[in-house]
């Protein structure tokens, strides 16, 4: 996170985290951010990534608004205690005690939740009506262009990605797949292989792609049966079901973990391998009967330019929610990581049980086009590349 007071408040009031930032002299102004937890008319306990810090308020303590729309200090609004309200964002300037837990309010700028969750939902609406989403299959560093292989429901497709003029290039932070906590990034940071959303317009046949906003990561997809659960520790050890090797998986910075129902995912794995045409919606949608409208996240539908009315994680969420206690020895499951230099161990960004017909339905496709596995890039489990908006 920036520590800066700098800073325009998007990246601060739009993080899920917060942190507490203080110049080494104490009498020099400080900053403070993070999410109320409660409020009175002389104090607001703040949350932040360093524990609990209390604002004193005063009648010189100034009030601003800051709308997500437009995240900068200039177009703050005036504003009053009583606009602030429980897991609202602040960020506060004034001078931080010695011990870092108190800090008396110069100046108070608020991002309400309210207003939060609205530009998230018309953030998610138009990365569903205006993405794609898919794997780096090429990049040109000097032209910028970057060939993307798009899966959907009938194949794959590759879609030539050209970044506008004034295109923003964003990278994923380290085992984190939320938008918020991306960070600016550059087209020779992409790496063939490396997961990418983009936010532009599509040409008519879908096969180019006029990117405003490129989105990048370097993740992966592990898969395979577990073969120990150890729940003080929060980790399990899988076999890989590509490498056939041990892969030991931390759990505790997993954003996500959700179990498939078993016929819902056989049912959908049957219409990845183009089996089971009877589960199709009535008119043609290109779904599975209770796919949720959308077997992929936003952009992956192929030649459709990813427009639906809603997405896999919304479908996720709907899912049951499961722990390390849930798991035991023959349990399937899938983890999506960062891509790191000890493959023997990674930390799940999210993890799905219950998904051993798609590794079946990958294998199945494997042994058809003459392959002995699925390899990296066959492997589509729905649900582990989805992108928050948090």
């Amino acid at each position: 996170m920036r520590t800066k007071l700098i800073f325009f408040l998007s990246a601060i009031f739009l993080a899920s985290s917060s942190f507490v930032h203080a110049q080494d002299a104490p009498v020099k102004p400080s900053v403070a951010t993070g999410d109320v937890t409660s409020i009175t008319a002389e104090k607001i306990i703040l949350k932040t990534t360093n524990g609990e810090v209390t604002v004193e308020l005063n009648d010189k303590t100034e009030f601003k608004r800051v709308s997500p729309e437009k995240p900068s200090l200039k177009t703050a609004m005036a504003a009053a205690a009583s606009d602030i309200g429980t897991g609202d964002k602040l960020m506060v300037t004034g001078v931080l005690s010695a011990d870092k837990k108190t800090i008396p309010a110069r100046a108070v700028y608020l991002m309400t939740k309210a207003d939060i969750a609205q530009k998230q939902s018309k953030d998610a609406a138009e990365w569903t009506t205006r993405g794609i989403s898919g794997r780096v299959a090429s990049v040109d560093p000097a032209t910028g262009q970057i060939g993307v292989e798009v899966r959907g429901l009938a194949g794959s497709t590759t879609v030539a990605v050209t970044p506008k003029e004034d295109a923003v290039f964003r990278r994923y932070a380290p085992n984190s797949v939320k938008y918020s906590e991306a960070t600016v990034g550059t087209v020779q940071q992409i790496q063939v292989g490396d997961m990418l959303r983009a936010l532009g317009d599509k040409n008519a046949d879908g096969t180019a792609f006029a990117a405003e906003e490129v989105l990048t990561g370097a993740f992966q997809t592990v898969a395979g049966a577990v073969k120990s659960v150890d729940v003080a520790k929060n980790e399990v050890v899988i076999t890989d079901s590509r490498t056939k090797k041990d892969v030991t998986v931390e759990l505790g910075t997993a954003s996500v973990m959700k179990k498939f129902p078993e016929e819902m995912a056989t049912r959908m794995a049957a219409f990845q391998g183009g089996q089971g045409r009877g589960g199709m919606r009535p008119g043609g949608a290109g779904r599975p009967e209770g796919a949720a409208q959308g077997e992929r996240p936003a952009g992956a539908q192929g030649g459709r330019g990813g427009q639906r009315s809603g997405g896999i994680d919304d479908m996720l969420d709907r899912f049951p929610n499961i722990t390390a206690a849930d798991l035991k020895a023959g349990d399937v499951i899938a983890v999506s990581s960062s891509k790191n230099n000890t493959p023997e161990r990674i930390s799940a960004i999210k993890l799905l049980a219950g998904v051993e017909p798609f590794l079946k339905a990958a294998q199945a496709q494997g042994t058809n086009s003459g392959r002995r596995d699925q390899g990296g890039q066959s492997l589509s489990i729905p649900g582990l590349d989805g992108i928050d908006f948090q």
